[in-house]
């Protein structure tokens, strides 16, 4: 059931009852309430949330167009279908110039009537999530942890909040770019090691000759270049965390070592002949099946037992679709506050249409698109044109004109996300029509047909290596 009701006002009597009886039928569960003038159905939007309301033109005292402006005055988001048997060109740009979302005309066709309200209902329904989520992510500071609408992130916080209050080392996996070092700072806000220092070492970006030195440090003269007395991550990080990224690609030889430093708590720093002990949690971050290559022996059983004490899995953005508006509120949010710019909104259309994109790179993808829609938007509002522009050629489709009949703009939309979601998924398939079929749950024939029809060329991703 809806939170929101239809108003409906009319000075003919009969109509209202009309009306209201075939809503009623088609919309049960809703709550309609009619009003036989501008003044009372003033009185009803004051007094509840109304989503949308579909007024005559034509009433003694306020008229449509008053009613019209009244109603965006006390709730913006109203949607406002104007009827009235008076159906002049004139009429219909004077009522969608001032903020009326569609316009029907007397005598009024059930099905039209039904199409155009349950259209004007959805409409309200996603500019009101817009503004829910937009209130939710005023609340939140930089720092804080998003504000997860998916129910399998709302239990990995569960999880998270309680793994936070041991000391136990945890192993986090999942998919390149689905926000695994968010999670493990997370734990490390949410720990009793909150105040002291949390470190991130990304272990293939530093060679191994070197990795050694950068994780227990090193004494003067230990190798060449060693000049002075280095304290590595293990000490530098006492009493706090390090979260040691793509674990998976570390050698044999850093195995060992590490292995010997979770069984210790010690640290021998390079060229020394004495340890030191440190009280350190080490979170442990990959995008790798370990193991797998504990079976091609390429990591060692013994080491993935001991970061393995506490395990999350960090599920991927197409497994949590919810998030995905909220997460782009935020990222523009985040976008406008590094560019100094004053924050943007987003059209709800344009929100739906990048929530429903297949998002293979997760939360990485998803924030630098979201900052080339920041960096070329010249407007305060982020739609679906700015969507086009951002995609350039890898999306031919026609930008969507202001004044578009809604069943054109709905075409077009689809057509450009049904293009994107094949192209991207023929990428990571390699153009394989069977794969893809399976993936997306749609029948060959109808991949084949969308093809065939937004003119998509697979060739370029068969063979191509991903």
């Amino acid at each position: 059931m809806k939170n929101f009701s239809i108003l409906i006002v009319d000075d003919d009597k009969d109509f209202l009852k009309g009306i209201i009886r075939h809503l009623r039928k088609k919309f049960a569960g809703i709550d309609i309430i009619g009003e036989l003038s501008g003044e009372g159905a003033v009185k009803v939007l004051e007094k509840k949330e109304i989503g949308v309301m579909l007024t005559d033109l034509r009433m003694p005292g306020i008229s449509g167009h008053e009613l019209l402006l009244k109603g965006l005055d006390i709730n913006p988001h109203l949607c406002v279908v104007m009827i009235t048997g008076h159906a002049t060109v004139e009429n219909a740009v004077k009522a969608l110039k001032m903020g009326a979302w569609d316009f029907i005309t007397k005598p009024v066709e059930r099905d039209a009537l039904y199409h155009t309200v349950e259209k004007a209902m959805n409409h309200y329904t996603l500019a009101s999530e817009n503004l829910r989520l937009q209130k939710i992510i005023k609340t939140l500071s930089p720092d804080e942890s998003f504000h997860w609408e998916s129910k399998i992130m709302k239990q990995l916080q569960e999880k998270i909040t309680a793994i936070a209050v041991t000391d136990y080392t945890v192993l986090i996996t999942g998919e390149s770019g689905s926000g695994k070092e968010y999670i493990a700072k997370a734990i490390h806000r949410l720990s009793k090691r909150k105040k002291a220092s949390c470190h991130v070492l990304n272990c293939p970006a530093i060679p191994e000759q070197l990795l050694e030195s950068e994780l227990f440090g090193h004494v003067k003269g230990a190798f060449t270049g060693a000049e002075r007395n280095r304290e590595g991550f293990f000490m530098a990080a006492d009493k706090g965390t390090l979260i040691l990224d793509e674990i998976g690609d570390i050698s044999p030889a850093i195995q060992a070592k590490l292995l010997k430093f979770l069984q210790d708590k010690e640290v021998k720093p390079v060229g020394s002949n004495s340890s030191k002990t440190t009280d350190v949690r080490i979170i442990a971050l990959t995008n790798q099946n370990l193991e797998q290559k504990i079976l091609d022996h390429s990591f060692r059983q013994d080491l993935f037992y001991r970061l393995n004490v506490l395990f999350v899995n960090v599920p991927s953005l197409r497994e949590r679709k919810k998030d995905v508006p909220v997460l782009i509120r935020e990222f523009i949010l985040k976008t406008c506050r590094e560019m100094s710019v004053e924050p943007m909104e987003i059209d709800p259309v344009a929100l739906t249409y990048l929530t429903r994109q297949y998002w293979p790179g997760n939360v990485r993808q998803l924030l630098n698109y979201v900052r080339r829609m920041v960096v070329f938007s010249n407007g305060k509002t982020i739609d679906i044109a700015l969507i086009n522009l951002v995609e350039g050629n890898h999306n031919k489709a026609p930008l969507l004109k202001n004044h578009t009949l809604y069943k054109d703009a709905k075409k077009e939309t689809l057509d450009i996300f049904s293009k994107n979601y094949l192209i991207r998924l023929f990428e990571s398939t390699r153009g394989n029509i069977s794969e893809t079929s399976r993936i997306s749950g749609l029948e060959r024939a109808s991949i084949q047909k969308i093809i065939k029809r937004l003119h998509i060329d697979i060739s370029p991703y068969r063979g191509k290596v991903s």
